[in-house]
């Protein structure tokens, strides 16, 4: 036996359906809003655009900007994207303007988005302090220390709200992201991939900070940002994450400076990375590169190589 609902029944939930419907417009135009972005500049380059977008991101509580090159391609057909993560001190500034990554991208048709190292302007005491902790330091980590944990989450901006927000406004493949980055940022690289395996279809580091459980950089970092109980740095930690990754086949590609300061201070550390790498049969293929330091110098002469290598994948 099937009742029919009563006047009054109906009218509640019509009512309720109507409540609902304006909840959900409601959640959707905060979303939009959420998503906005405001252009801050566009200046043509092979024939493709090099533009810079600000936004309010959810995750860090402030303003963000990010560089984004859009080639030709970009204008007609979805492309992939590939993510560049810069180093200490760094803006998204440095990468569009002194790398001269532009034309191989543009020439192999991929999306190069490159975000800004921290949260800025959040009114932390201290965050200005040093140069390598704070403000131009996020180390691409999530932060579980006071004051730092409500904006420094830097590890879900890259893999998350940055992605989404890309994957949002522009013509670009969702299913084919790549990324790489430089000291600090190609910690950030790494840690991003191995621990997301399957999420990106290939990673490369110029540089890398590759134990930072073990240099004087990270120990800062993570100290500030995790607290004194090392067990918990070894999930941000490169060469921790290697020894227990067992996810899809990653092809690394590290170029280091043989002349590099920072090598020669303990800082970057790779010949740990490589051992882990080697001990859990990932492949990486590491270049010593006689000569070059830790400048944009190095990484304009190798960038073309690692687009290179991204675009195999990522074009395949």
């Amino acid at each position: 036996m099937f009742l029919l609902p009563g006047p009054r029944v109906a009218a509640s939930a019509s009512a309720a359906a109507a409540r609902a419907r304006a909840v959900s417009a409601v959640t959707a135009v905060s979303l939009v809003k959420k998503m906005a972005l405001t252009q801050v500049s566009s200046t043509k380059c092979f024939e493709g655009y090099q533009k810079v977008y600000e936004h309010d991101s959810y995750e860090l509580k402030c303003k963000m900007r990010f560089g984004i090159y859009l080639p030709p391609k970009a204008e007609r057909v979805k492309c992939p994207v590939l993510y560049w993560l810069s180093g200490l001190t760094c803006t998204e500034q440095n990468f569009i303007t002194k790398a001269g990554s532009q034309q191989a991208a543009a020439e192999h048709g991929i999306v190069i988005v490159a975000p800004d190292t921290s949260p800025r302007g959040c009114n932390i005491q201290g965050e200005e302090d040093s140069w390598d902790f704070g403000t131009g330091a996020g180390f691409y980590i999530n932060a579980t220390e006071d004051p730092w944990k409500t904006n420094y989450r830097m590890y879900s901006y890259i893999t998350e709200e940055l992605p989404h927000l890309i994957n949002t406004n522009f013509l670009v493949d969702s299913e084919k992201m790549s990324i790489f980055g430089h000291s600090m940022g190609g910690h950030g690289a790494l840690i991003c991939a191995l621990k997301n395996p399957g999420k990106y279809k290939s990673v490369s580091a110029l540089a890398p900070i590759c134990n930072p459980m073990q240099c004087p950089w990270g120990e800062k970092a993570f100290t500030g940002y995790l607290g004194s109980d090392k067990s918990k740095w070894e999930a941000f930690d490169a060469t921790c994450l290697a020894k227990t990754y067992s996810g899809p086949l990653l092809d690394i590609l590290v170029d280091q400076g043989k002349d590099d300061q920072f090598l020669a201070a303990g800082q970057l550390l790779p010949d740990s990375f490589i051992t882990a790498c080697t001990d859990q049969k990932i492949p990486v293929v590491f270049r010593l590169q006689e000569g070059y330091d830790h400048s944009y110098y190095f990484i304009a002469t190798f960038i073309t190589d690692h687009i290179k290598h991204h675009a195999k994948y990522l074009n395949a």
